[in-house]
């Protein structure tokens, strides 16, 4: 019994810090086939994406500020009452075009442009940072399954142990050798067991439902997962490596940035503005003018340059307001640095130590199981004596599985703790967990570099597409199990009779 029971927890033990990844025959799903799959489909993924996109177009739209401007007009006019008697014109069009060129603005084109650049550079460090936490919440999810589907199993075999309990003691309460007290206590651990089986199903189905909502397919037999690499080896370790790498505090450092740049450009309001213009206009009477002397032409065309000076006197307080309003906000852009230091040293420093507790508590864990599966072997020898009860079998064999769920869970929270701190040291991300064998990876950059030096007006990209995929088609989850978890009838030896 006791090796088939460990056989079991090895099965169960999917959830190990370190268990290599296993080969199996047939499909089977890994946790970085599970990334890929959120990596490319994921709603939330790609939604920042599109966000990243839409903060990309402000660089052009600043830049557009410090170009050229170029603009036409045309008009028709009929005259339609003319006190002169009508001698003039009866009708006119004209046409005209104005080239505007800006030559100083006090830098605010130029700080916009910068406050544009480093705020792209924080909308790329928020989306690693939605990266890492759509990762986290994917290897959760998927250790969740595989853990609870090692629990369903321990639970049905406790079930299986106890209903041959139960037909046990009731055979030898037959022949009178046990009081009905016994057949009771066995029926009601029976009935507990049969409800713990039940909770712990809903949990599986709840589980595999989470994994469809972020990975967007159905788990399949979901194989160990690989090593975590790159694990600190102190705390100051992991918070030095956050502190350089945390993708959070890197975007508010960016902001931060951004923000002191926006007080350069709000100064800018209270300087002159210089532009240089060229026009050209050209008018037709249409030959309408009857009063018109010999020879008068009945159009005119000319040509126009000139400087425009813009030179702000008396704004009502306005760029003094916009300056104050800037450094406002740049000191709360500050603050929010601090804020998220302190956030990346707690995530940091607790992931770190939930890691520690939970790797230890799978080795003393270990050695409870291992201690209980003797202790119910020795409670069964003595009953078979008269010097143990029916109870305290089923005192013994709730505690070895209560150790068995206590070790599965303990495997789970050590790796999703360990890959939390990786997340939190900004080592979580695609390139890190090797996506790339799976397609090409999602580069910001690109699109930054394909729309920044766009200048056509009549430039458009297409009409936009749903990249994600829909759930809605994925069969309603139950709470079956892959072989290896499923506790058949012969997996755990049968007790002897009481």
């Amino acid at each position: 019994m006791r090796q088939k029971a460990l056989r079991i927890l090895l099965l169960a033990g999917a959830c190990a810090v370190a268990a290599p990844a296993l080969a199996q025959d047939g499909p089977a799903d890994t946790l970085q086939e599970a990334l890929a799959l959120a990596n490319q489909h994921n709603p939330t993924l790609e939604a920042a994406r599109a966000n990243l996109r839409a903060t990309d177009e402000t660089v052009p739209i600043e830049r557009a500020d410090a170009l050229p401007g170029l603009s036409g007009t045309a008009s028709y006019s009929e005259f339609l009452y003319d006190s002169g008697g009508g001698v003039g014109p009866v009708r006119s069009a004209g046409a005209g075009a104005t080239l505007t060129v800006p030559v100083y603005a006090g830098g605010s084109v130029r700080n916009q442009i910068r406050a544009a650049e480093t705020r792209v550079l924080a909308g790329r460090a928020d989306l690693r940072g939605t990266e890492s936490a759509i990762f986290s919440q994917v290897v959760a999810t998927y250790m969740d399954v595989i853990q609870n589907e090692a629990i369903v199993g321990l639970s049905a075999n406790n079930v299986s142990v106890l209903e041959i309990n139960l037909q046990a003691t009731s055979d030898r309460f037959e022949i009178g050798d046990l009081t009905r007290t016994d057949v009771a206590q066995s029926e009601s651990r029976l009935a507990l067991a049969r409800g713990d089986l039940r909770t712990a199903q809903a949990n599986l189905i709840r589980a595999k439902e989470n994994y469809i909502a972020l990975v967007g397919a159905a788990p399949g037999e979901l194989q160990p997962p690989p090593p975590l690499p790159g694990l600190p080896g102190s705390p100051e370790m992991a918070v030095d490596v956050a502190i350089a790498n945390n993708p959070d505090l890197l975007g508010a450092q960016e902001r931060a940035r951004a923000a002191n740049i926006d007080i350069r450009t709000a100064d800018a309001a209270r300087l002159p503005r210089l532009d240089v213009t060229l026009g050209g206009d050209y008018s037709n009477f249409l030959g309408s003018y009857s009063g018109a002397p010999v020879g008068f032409a009945n159009d005119s065309s000319g040509v126009t340059a000139g400087v425009r000076a813009t030179i702000p006197l008396f704004q009502g307080g306005r760029p003094a307001a916009l300056q104050r309003q800037a450094q406002a906000r740049a000191s709360a852009a500050l603050e929010n640095i601090v804020a998220a230091e302190r956030d990346v040293i707690a995530q940091v420093r607790s992931a770190y130590a939930s890691w520690q507790a939970a790797s230890a508590i799978i080795a003393s864990t270990q050695a409870a199981v291992a201690a209980a599966e003797l202790s119910l072997e020795g409670v069964r020898a003595e009953n078979s004596v008269g010097n143990r009860t029916v109870l305290n079998i089923l005192d013994a064999q709730q505690e070895l599985l209560r150790a068995q769920v206590q070790l599965v869970t303990a495997r789970r929270n050590a790796y999703v703790a360990g890959f939390t701190l990786l997340a939190a040291m900004g080592r979580a991300e695609a390139r890190d967990l090797g996506l790339e064998a799976y397609g090409p990876l999602y580069d910001p950059v690109a699109n930054y570099d394909r729309v920044k030096g766009i200048i056509w007006d009549w430039q458009r990209d297409p009409d936009p597409v749903t990249q994600s995929t829909r759930t809605v088609d994925i069969p309603t989850q139950d709470a079956e199990t892959p072989p290896q978890s499923t506790v058949a009838s012969g997996d755990q030896a049968a007790p002897t009779a009481p």
